[in-house]
């Protein structure tokens, strides 16, 4: 049996799937909103809400696209990358495609003995981590992140995307 709540590669999926749609969703709220809207100081986490989102792709990429596939010899090298902070648009776009694209084939190749399989994030001390651990990583974080979001969408009185499980995933309202 596989450890923690996720139980099945179809399970990783279906969460990473809904990650992804209620990321794009968010996208498609904030571009709509002028750029110095998206560009602004909130003094939030990561400043802005367009810099907010370029961290949740940097979540997302740097376990799925490297951890998970154990290619953590490489991430010093990626977190030099000036593309992991976006500023336009087009930018966050472009850079989006890339780490949706690598995350997907991680996903899509996942066998439920993966879900078990210990792996490790270099920054944290406390050990190893499974895999399963990694999705809830990367769901989890993007949920709080995208909370700050939310925040300071309300602030402005403006009403943010759809983003429960239940009308994201699973498509009821």
């Amino acid at each position: 049996m596989t450890p923690g709540p996720l139980r099945s590669p179809s399970e990783a999926r279906q969460l990473f799937d809904y990650n992804r749609a209620v990321f794009d969703r968010f996208v498609r709220r904030l571009s709509r909103l002028p750029r110095k809207e998206v560009t602004r100081e909130r003094e939030i986490g990561h400043h802005t809400l367009l810099a907010t989102l370029g961290h949740i792709l940097n979540v997302q990429e740097v376990w799925l696209v490297y951890i998970v596939p154990e290619r953590t010899r490489e991430i010093p090298a990626l977190f030099e990358r000036s593309e992991r902070h976006p500023t336009t648009w087009k930018e966050l776009r472009s850079y989006a495609d890339r780490v949706w694209t690598g995350a997907e084939a991680t996903v899509r190749g996942l066998s439920a003995r993966d879900l078990g399989r210990r792996v490790r994030a270099p920054w944290f001390p406390r050990g190893r981590y499974t895999v399963a651990d990694a999705f809830l990583q990367t769901t989890l974080e993007e949920a709080h992140h995208l909370g700050e979001i939310i925040g300071a969408l309300w602030q402005d009185d403006l009403a943010p995307p759809e983003m429960t499980w239940l009308g994201v995933a699973l498509g009821s309202k």
